[in-house]
């Protein structure tokens, strides 16, 4: 059983940026692939971007593709994703996941963490 924990969520302005922690424990995490989703009200969960077991592949959303970078600290079982340039748009609740497959699909992902809120305001 692999508990994920989202961090860095908070209320910005338009054009700022945050980072997002997501910190694995139980189980081996490093074997695992990690990506964040994100659901705003209303609307179903959708992929933000995801990162492979070692962290040499990464994959975005094409609505986030050059604001974020993923990232992964295989020491501490880490992902990070920084958020830059943000957009109102970007409003949602941010979720943390992961699985041993490397994909873009929400139900293949086995752990989810509770997820962390970012609003940006306008």
């Amino acid at each position: 059983q692999v508990h994920m924990v989202e961090s860095g969520g908070g209320l910005v302005q338009a054009g700022d940026s945050l980072r997002l922690s997501c910190t694995a424990s139980g189980g081996s995490p490093s074997a695992y692939a990690m990506a964040w989703f994100r659901q705003a009200p209303g609307k179903e969960r959708e992929f933000v971007s995801a990162i492979n077991y070692s962290g040499h592949i990464t994959k975005y959303s094409d609505s986030v593709k050059g604001r974020f970078t993923i990232s992964r600290d295989t020491s501490t079982n880490t992902v990070y994703l920084q958020m830059n340039n943000l957009k109102p748009e970007d409003t949602a609740v941010y979720y943390c996941a992961a699985d041993l497959t490397f994909t873009t699909e929400p139900p293949l992902y086995e752990y989810w963490g509770r997820g962390t809120q970012v609003t940006v305001s306008s």
